[in-house]
């Protein structure tokens, strides 16, 4: 009776086990289903770009057509034509709002990874006091949206005396708390026995940050990166910059499509050309994430 009471003792988690794995499986059906969903979420989230493009490819005609269509009939490239000429016209080059363009968001986007992973290394791998009311502090900034702290910036950037010049849209860039909370969590997951072997051999503070912390953190500032990016590239610039040679391609697109209806196509191919920047520049980051997420797995 004790033979059998043992036996079935150790049959049952065999059993369980046999279990949960058939829990754990789809079916066919299970898998089609889902297949199906995701193919939806993922036609809903491609036809804003489609239906961008063939808006900028439209004759006007066709724009102001009703009912509206979707697609495109006498596709033309005269949109494109037309916005060329007109920044031609204006007194400030259209190179010169894209040079601003990128010199605003390269400067955004750098010195905020720049700053938030040196500010959040401190706050992941070393102990001072504060360091949790930091944090706090950091975490509490995220709740305040970018409407309600107007004001206060543009105070700031006052009494700083760079209104009127790049740095009045950079230097507000650099503050945002999103950054410094993802670069340290990214970071308390570094083992610590691998800064501590690097110290030993007798690398400085500096040394470990450059060589060992932000390699292993490449995922957090790329996403970092196209976050900020995003973000930069739709600034205008219109509450700090009041000369017309330091203001962004966005700026000048939306006087283009204040002109009426004879400007509704260039506006949509426009609006294309600044869409079409920050889709190139996510899906370059976003393979790189991947792979570096596949292949830098640390474990203490």
């Amino acid at each position: 009776m004790a033979k059998t009471t043992e036996a079935n003792l150790t049959l049952k988690p065999k059993k369980r086990l046999f279990h949960r794995e058939k829990q754990l499986n789809r079916s066919m059906a299970g898998n089609t289903l889902l297949f199906i969903l995701m193919g939806i979420c993922g036609v809903f989230m491609v036809f804003p770009l489609f239906y961008m493009v063939n808006q900028s490819l439209k004759p006007l005609d066709e724009l102001f057509k009703y009912p509206p269509t979707i697609l495109v009939h006498h596709p033309t490239f005269s949109n494109f034509v037309d916005l060329f000429f007109a920044m031609s016209d204006s007194w400030v080059p259209m190179t010169r709002y894209i040079l601003n363009t990128f010199l605003i968001t390269g400067g955004g986007v750098l010195g905020h990874i720049i700053i938030a992973s040196l500010a959040a290394y401190p706050l992941a791998k070393h102990t001072f006091p504060g360091k949790k009311i930091l944090f706090s502090m950091v975490v509490l900034s995220m709740m305040f949206s970018y409407t309600v702290t107007q004001i206060p910036n543009y105070m700031i950037i006052s009494w700083l005396h760079i209104n009127n010049t790049y740095l009045a849209l950079i230097v507000p860039a650099w503050q945002y708390g999103m950054g410094l909370y993802l670069m340290k969590q990214f970071m308390e997951q570094i083992p610590d026995s691998l800064i501590e072997s690097a110290r030993l051999d007798g690398a400085s503070e500096l040394r470990v940050f450059v060589s060992i912390i932000m390699p292993n953190v490449k995922p957090a500032w790329l996403t970092l990166a196209i976050f900020q990016f995003q973000q930069m590239w739709g600034n205008t610039g219109s509450m700090f910059l009041r000369s017309e040679q330091l203001k962004p391609f966005q700026y000048a697109v939306q006087q283009i499509a204040a002109g009426g209806a004879a400007r509704a196509g260039v506006a949509q191919a426009a609006q294309l050309l600044i869409a079409a920047v920050p889709i190139t520049f996510f899906l370059i980051c976003q393979s790189n994430i991947l792979e570096t997420m596949t292949s830098s797995g640390l474990k203490d």
